[in-house]
């Protein structure tokens, strides 16, 4: 097994009289993603933060990179990068500019900040655009400039609080990219993020975080594997045949159908599989879609958070 990057035991941080972590346990194996999933005020933000040493708990301990990120937080510091949920970058500054004023604030040399900035531009793609001000780059080139500051000093391990908010799906898919290249180099990152696709498809393991404590960790598929079984899923041709399909579904199926009426919609767990599958093809009429799906993370998501998801939205962004 890995060493860990990342560990975290009972921290806890009160603003006030608010609870913004509570016991909150985390552990990172280094060289993977690691994904920190939760509402909107569920403590996701605050923990980044006192892991990034900006912010002391009030109780419990955390280590990163090997050191204390209380007693030890000037090697912290020089150990992790931080890229926050919206880019630092100075649109006035060209991104050459901006990469050597941070190498600079890294306290790297001029001749060292000249040079990593020059290797980062043309990493991230970014080497035609290096001197055209980073305010007429697109949202895509910005967050990868912002990825590229966050690289600065090599980091051992990299805090990604969600680094693809507002971001296109061609835009996406490009920062998912860098995101894996660097792991396969082996940087270790936490990613915070409501995105739950970009969850699924980068993180090697997840932590679901509510009301300021960690309520699931595991795979994505220990995840989903928690609700337990597969599930039927119908679409009607008429709407007005979705009652009469449910009531049969319910029959098929181990619990409760769910119906989505403006989809014409309705499906239900199963145990047996092939058998529902085909009890269903049967005894159906007038169906205009039948098929047998796993439950998705955004169901695992709701099913841990409960009512705090859907007020947030699972795709939204989170302040803390």
């Amino acid at each position: 097994m890995r060493d860990p990057a990342i560990e975290a035991s009972g921290l806890t941080r009160r603003f006030g009289s608010t609870t913004a972590l509570d016991n909150f346990d985390l552990t990172v194996p280094a060289g993977t993603v690691h994904g920190l999933l939760g509402p909107n005020g569920a403590g996701k933000t605050t923990a980044v933060r006192i892991l990034t040493t900006l912010l002391r708990p009030d109780a419990g301990r955390a280590r990163v990179a090997g050191h204390d990120v209380v007693r030890e937080a000037d090697r912290v510091r020089s150990r992790i990068g931080l890229v926050g949920q919206q880019a630092a970058v100075d649109e006035q500054l060209s991104g050459r500019q901006n990469l050597e004023m941070f190498g600079r604030l890294h306290h790297l040399g001029a001749t060292t900040a000249r040079r990593r900035a020059t290797e980062l531009l043309e990493r991230f793609g970014l080497a035609e655009a290096a001197d055209r001000a980073a305010g007429k780059y697109s949202g895509g080139m910005r967050r990868r400039l912002d990825l590229a500051a966050g690289l600065l000093i090599g980091p051992a391990v990299l805090f990604l609080d969600e680094p693809t908010a507002g971001l296109d799906p061609r835009a996406r898919n490009e920062v998912w990219q860098e995101i894996r290249s660097l792991v396969a180099e082996g940087t270790t990152v936490l990613l915070t993020t409501q995105y739950l696709e970009e969850a699924d498809q980068l993180a090697e393991g997840l932590a679901v975080i509510d009301r300021g404590r960690v309520v699931a960790a595991g795979t994505a598929d220990e995840l989903k594997g928690q609700l337990g079984a597969d599930h039927l899923e119908v679409v009607v041709r008429d709407a007005s045949s979705l009652a009469a399909a449910a009531e049969l579904l319910g029959r098929i199926g181990t619990g409760e159908p769910q119906l989505d009426p403006d989809r014409r919609r309705v499906s239900v767990p199963v145990r047996d599989r092939v058998a529902a599958l085909v009890e269903a093809a049967k005894t159906l009429h007038g169906v205009e879609d039948l098929t047998l799906r796993r439950p998705t993370l955004d169901e695992v998501f709701l099913s841990l958070t409960g009512a705090g998801a859907t007020g947030a939205g699972v795709a939204g962004r989170g302040a803390a």
